[in-house]
Formats: C-alpha cells, structure tokens, sequence
C-alpha cells in the first residue's frame, strides 16, 4: 500500500521533469490508442513527431510550425499570466473569436480602400475585441463576485453564434453566391498578413508571439507588478498584507489575457484563414490551457510547448490523411498532455510513501 505525503516545499526536480514525462506518457498511451484503433502505433507516433520535421516534405511543414504555434503562444502567455495569480480564463477561444471579428470588421468596413494605417487600425481592434469580451467576466468578478470560469466559458458560446451571425448576416460577403464567411483578406493587401519572408511563415503574429514572451518574462521577473502576480498565486493572504489590490489584478490579468486572445484572432484571420466563416475557430483557445501549463506558465516554456503542439496539429493533420487516422483519436491524443501533465504534477508536491501498518 502507498499513500501521498506533502512536501515541505514543491520539488525543483519534479517541476521540470513532470512536462517530459506527461509528453512520454501521452506517447505510450497515444500508441496504445491507435493500435487498438488498428494502426501501427509506432508509425503513428513517427509520422505525428518525425515527419513534419524530417520527412522529405519538411521544407512545406516547418514553416507551418510558426503559423500554427504563433496563436498558441500568445493566448497561452496571456493565460499563464492570470493562471499564476489564481484568476482562471477559460474562455480565451470566445475572445480569440470576437478579435477576429473586430479584426476583420475594421478591414471590411474600409474595402477596397488601400491605405498602409489598415493593418495597424485591425491590430488594434483585434486586442480591443479580445479585451472587451474579457472584461465581462472580470467586471462581474469584481462587483458581484461571480466565478470567472463559468463565465468565461459561457461566452465562448455566445461568441460562436456571434461568430455564425456575423458570417451569414453583417460581414458577409455579397460577392459570394450566398455562401457564408466574409470577403477573403488574403486579397486585400492592406489587410492581409502575408509572410515576412516569403514561405518562411514568419509573419506578424509570430513577431507579436515573441514579443509577448519577452515582455512576460520581464514582467514576472523584474516588476512589481510581477511579483504581486506571483505572490497572489503562492500565498493570497501574504499578498493581501502586501497591499496587493485583488480587483485591480483581476482586472489586469483578464484583460491582458483576452487582448492577447484577440491579437491571436485578429492574425490568423488576416492571415493564414483569410476569412470569417462559420468555422473559423479551430479550438486555440482551449489547446493554449494546455501549452500554458506544458510549459509550467514560465514564458520560455510556453514557447516550446507552443512548438510541440503545433507539431501535434501539423503531425496529426499527416496521420490523417497518410494512415486515415480520426481527427477526434489526434484531439484525444492532444487532450491526454494536459490530463498526465496535471496526473504527474502531484509529485511536484507529494511524494510517495509506503503506508505504514496499523497497529492492533
């Protein structure tokens, strides 16, 4: 028999052994998954990890890490940011959502103008979109003392009926024989957020990605406001002797969160999507929960969980069409590094003992 014993302080070692031991987890439960789905579960994983990198098609799916992981890791910096002070934003794919529509709706409202201030003018309403959408459930945190989970997550729903509205009704396009989903921004060049490079996939969104990393890491490590975050996750009542302000942090952790979800939504539709549809969002706004904690909601972290899971998203779209492997066994596969992240992370803070005998 064993039993769970509290650490004195969390373990170093665990902290960053846990993340590479959920990967390896996931990867021997994933193969388990697809063999019992009646694939080779070694050229599964191979085609998922390997090829994207690797396989003689690497210089069209490397370019492709950065357009899938730059959206990744922005919204999950702007989570990790709320999560360390214990304020939980769980609808960042609601305001991914309204981003884009802002984004988009700025572009559409000026077509077929050409003018160099669009793009910025779109970045702007995109964060605008994202913050405003946040900002419902902070301000009924802080007045009524509602919970930000349920209302967060309640809103992306909204927001994807919105979505359906906007893409049937408003942004419609009234060149598209009817067919839903708005004008496609990728040719309206003051809109569109073409590549840097040409077929290097570094554009814009990836730029503002790397940009929110350094800031988050300079941030958390060498400013006040830092430090009140960190300390409000570690120890709430010490953070309440500090002075710390709780409406003022629940405020500013929500809104930066869903600013950055906006930007997110404002890039991708302005870029690789290239229009509002009905369909447009593809769940980024859930996947980055799981980069943010992947890479242990330090700035860095996320960064390099960003890039496994748009390994993930790029692998599991060739297992797909290459072995005919289900988009849900690929989600399930992506959804099992979150379940043995959090499984695993208990050693961080217990550790295992044998349990003693009780005496007669």
């Amino acid at each position: 028999m064993l039993r769970l014993e509290k650490r004195p302080q969390p373990s170093q070692a665990w902290t960053y052994a846990t993340p590479l031991l959920a990967v390896i987890l996931t990867m021997l439960a994933g193969g388990a998954l697809f063999a019992f789905l009646g694939k080779d579960p070694l050229e599964a994983i191979r085609t998922i990890f390997w090829d994207p990198l690797f396989s003689e098609f690497a210089f069209y799916y490397r370019p492709q890490l950065l357009v899938k992981g730059a959206p990744l890791v922005l919204i999950a910096i702007g989570l990790s940011l709320g999560f360390r002070a214990g304020i939980w934003n769980i609808g960042a794919e609601g305001q991914y959502i309204m981003g884009a529509i802002c984004g988009a709706g700025v572009a559409l409202a000026f077509y077929p103008l050409e003018a160099w201030w669009i793009f910025p003018l779109m970045v702007v309403a995109g964060a605008f979109g994202g913050l405003i959408w946040a900002m419902i459930p902070a301000v009924l945190k802080v007045r009524f003392g509602t919970n930000e989970i349920l209302v967060s997550l309640m809103l992306v729903y909204v927001a994807e009926q919105f979505l359906a509205s906007m893409s049937l009704g408003l942004l419609k396009n009234p060149q598209g024989y009817g067919f839903p989903g708005s004008r496609n921004l990728q040719q309206y060049d003051s809109a569109h957020n073409a590549d840097l490079i040409d077929g290097s996939g570094m554009h814009w969104g990836v730029v503002a990605a790397l940009i929110a990393v350094i800031f988050a890491y300079i941030l958390l490590k060498r400013h006040l406001l830092g430090f009140h975050i960190r300390l409000t996750g570690e120890a709430p009542r010490a953070a309440r002797f500090a002075g710390v302000n709780p409406s003022r942090l629940i405020l500013f952790c929500l809104g930066t969160s869903g600013a950055l979800a906006g930007l997110a939504g404002l890039f991708e539709v302005a870029g690789p999507s290239g229009q509002i549809t009905i369909d447009f969002n593809v769940g980024y706004g859930f996947t980055a929960i799981i980069v943010a904690f992947l890479g242990r909601l330090h700035p860095v972290g996320i960064l390099m969980a960003g890039a496994l899971m748009a390994l993930t998203y790029i692998g599991g779209d060739i297992a797909q069409s290459k072995m005919g492997l289900p988009s849900a066994a690929i989600q399930l596969f992506q959804g099992m590094l979150l379940f043995f992240l959090l499984a695993v992370d208990v050693l961080t803070n217990f550790r295992i003992k044998p349990a003693k005998k009780e005496v007669a």
